[in-house]
């Protein structure tokens, strides 16, 4: 018999722990494992490497500042080369589903270099109604985001295919649509992801620190303080229990909200938890300019530890980067923090963060490290076990790292839109060094070598979570 792929001498690690094995694949899957190297059209060496389940970034925001033809090309580059199997994208549309989805997805499926899945953004009635048509095509994931109402109501939506024009709306997110979509994705049996933060106490909060002329990242923070955060929690995750949804906090980064959340689980709503790695590296306390602005905001140094705590102690449960594919003119557009643009790139720096500062210090396990990026997610978001394993009949989603690899980041390694990266010049130990989407190599040594056009929707399923 010949294989495909033999994926030779790296130390494998499987659901039941690490072993020392050769990775057999075939027709895009995983067969089995050997101390042997069978007949192969190709193998790879994984002498000294670390061979993990692909890498699952359930937080990924493109198509915004560059149409999705674009997009997916630049940023599922990016993702390649930082490990990065599959990526999850929040879709936001500033119509009806039925009259923008299919563009959307028809452009997608020519353009990525590894694959992808969906989250859709609900923002009124009227997608409300069409969540089961997001179901049939693919998309059994929803956001909501409770920041957005009132005076702080504007976001950019997606573009259209082949556009270049940003698309700008105000919406009103109210408690109403919020319950009207938990009601709503828990008859269809779906996940409903929330950002979590009241917008009438953030706007309120912005105005008074405008009013007192307050600048800078503290100001942005204190602003929309983590009672904020608070707030929201105890609103949605009511509407949890008494619809029997399951509720996904996204970038979750401070002490409060992980201690509201605590007590929401107790009162028994269901609810995972993900953090970014923003929270883990950064605060306002050190970070100077406008670069590391992001909604919610990095918090303090005790909520950078905290957030870690909870990691270590698997409260938290998956982690998104909430990469914005965004460039330094828009982003720094205004004089102050206020006319600063929120969010920024992140996708390629995510897992040599996570090994530099989790990993190499001991903070989190190699094996939990593989739940946080990949397993949970894969669990959580209906794809396990054809992603999120090492087993055979999973897909051969495989990243292959270099836990002794030093290397300082810079925006240039990743080739994505973004023109900057708030980490650049910190020097990271372990790395990515092969990225393995379905048995076909498409990065390697911070080169993309694969095809694009490989990457593909994945096909998930409903979970009983």
């Amino acid at each position: 018999m010949t294989v495909d792929l033999v994926i030779a001498n790296s130390h494998v690690v499987l659901p039941d722990g690490i072993v020392e094995k050769n990775i057999l694949i075939d027709n895009e899957k995983i067969i089995g494992f050997s101390n042997e190297i069978p007949q192969c059209n190709q193998k790879i060496d994984g002498t000294g490497l670390i061979s993990i389940p692909g890498a699952i970034d359930t937080h990924v925001h493109y198509g915004v500042y560059s149409p999705i033809n674009q997009a997916a090309k630049t940023e599922s580059h990016a993702a390649a080369i930082g490990g990065i199997t599959t990526m999850m994208r929040m879709l936001r549309l500033n119509d009806s589903f039925s009259n923008s989805l299919k563009p959307q997805l028809e452009a997608s499926s020519k353009n990525h270099y590894v694959d992808y899945a969906i989250h859709s953004s609900i923002f009124n009635k009227t997608q409300i109604n069409e969540m089961p048509y997001c179901l049939e095509n693919g998309i059994n994931s929803f956001k909501i985001y409770m920041n957005l109402g009132g005076e702080i109501g504007h976001v950019y939506m997606d573009m259209p295919p082949d556009s270049n024009s940003l698309v700008e709306a105000n919406v009103n997110v109210t408690n109403q649509i919020v319950e009207d979509t938990v009601k709503t994705a828990a008859k269809l049996g779906c996940p409903v992801l929330v950002h979590a933060e009241d917008y009438e106490s953030c706007g309120c909060g912005i105005k008074t620190a405008k009013e007192k002329n307050q600048d800078g990242l503290g100001a942005w923070s204190k602003s929309r303080s983590p009672e904020f955060e608070v707030k929201a929690i105890k609103t949605v995750s009511k509407f949890g229990r008494d619809h029997n949804c399951v509720i996904y906090f996204v970038h979750i980064g401070s002490e409060l909200a992980l201690q509201q959340i605590q007590e929401e689980r107790k009162l028994g709503t269901k609810i995972f938890v993900e953090t970014c790695p923003h929270y883990l590296t950064l605060s306002h306390e050190e970070q100077a300019g406008y670069l590391a602005k992001v909604m919610p905001p990095i918090r303090t140094n005790k909520d950078r530890d905290s957030v870690w705590k909870a990691l270590s102690n698997n409260f938290i449960d998956t982690i998104g980067t909430d990469h914005v594919a965004n460039q330094l003119q828009l982003k720094l557009g205004g004089k102050d923090v206020w006319g600063a643009l929120a969010g920024f790139p992140g996708i390629g720096t995510v897992l040599p963060i996570l090994l530099n500062d989790g990993v190499n210090q001991d903070k989190i396990s190699l094996e939990q490290f593989t739940k946080f990026t990949s397993e949970n997610a894969a669990k959580i978001f209906g794809m396990y076990p054809t992603k999120g394993c090492l087993s055979p009949g999973s897909d051969a989603d495989i990243t292959m790292i270099d836990l002794k690899l030093e290397k300082k980041v810079s925006n240039e390694l990743f080739g994505g839109f973004s023109d900057y990266i708030v980490y650049e010049g910190r020097n990271l130990k372990g790395w990515p060094v092969k990225t393995i989407v379905r048995g076909h190599l498409v990065a390697e040594n911070f080169n993309v070598v694969g095809k694009l056009g490989h990457g593909k929707l994945v096909k998930r399923k409903i979970e009983n979570l």
